[in-house]
């Protein structure tokens, strides 16, 4: 992704993310970051900005170029934008009558749903915002087994959360991100701490650059 510019919440975002790795995206509520993913798949429209998968350049306007080229994206909203615009049409037909089991299917079920049809895709890379909110801590666990499995399969994986756990877990690389721009991005080792990741995500850096 080159320099992505959306409204007033995106500002020439850049990052890449590899194949098998889990590039997590972390910052405070308003910084962004899941109107970065929507610019990115589609859902908002980019101003300017650059979008390659494998070294190629694609040109997405709506999600199902996004789609079509290789992304996919698993919404905050699950029981909507999550249950819909992610999956084909065929498969989203039968997703369609979830209402009519809604008592039966709590949050968790509901997101391990979700996630695993993205075991059966071709995507190449998955976006998930906030992939865990909500639900308790034994399908939290399941949901990190079915991302693992999508890692094991190639997948590159992007992923929003504001559990900062969550983010120094999972994550391969740590962007960080302020007011619409990204301000740093940290491999997740162990020079990483909880206190970079919100000196940053609170602009530190801008103060003493």
């Amino acid at each position: 992704m080159e320099k992505i510019n959306a409204g007033k919440q995106v500002k020439d975002i850049s990052f890449e993310v590899r194949g098998g790795e889990i590039l997590g995206i972390a910052g405070l509520v308003g910084a962004g970051r899941t109107e970065t993913a929507r610019a990115i798949f589609g859902m908002d429209p980019k101003e300017s900005g650059e979008i390659y998968i494998d070294g190629q350049k694609v040109e997405i306007h709506q999600p199902l170029d996004a789609i079509r080229a290789g992304i996919g994206f698993v919404t905050e909203d699950r029981k909507g934008e999550g249950l819909v615009l992610t999956m084909p049409v065929s498969q989203n037909i039968t997703l369609a009558t979830l209402d009519k089991f809604g008592r039966n299917l709590s949050g968790g079920n509901q997101q391990k749903v979700v996630l695993a049809k993205w075991l059966l895709s071709d995507s190449k890379v998955i976006i998930f915002d906030e992939p865990t909110r909500g639900i308790d801590v034994g399908a939290k666990i399941e949901v990190y087994n079915i991302i693992n499995s999508l890692i094991q399969q190639g997948v590159a994986v992007v992923m929003i959360s504001s559990e900062m756990p969550e983010v120094m877990g999972m994550s391969d690389r740590v962007a960080v991100m302020h007011q619409g721009e990204i301000t740093g991005v940290f491999d997740n080792d162990e020079t990483l701490t909880q206190e970079k990741i919100l000196y940053y995500a609170t602009g530190g850096d801008k103060h003493t650059a």
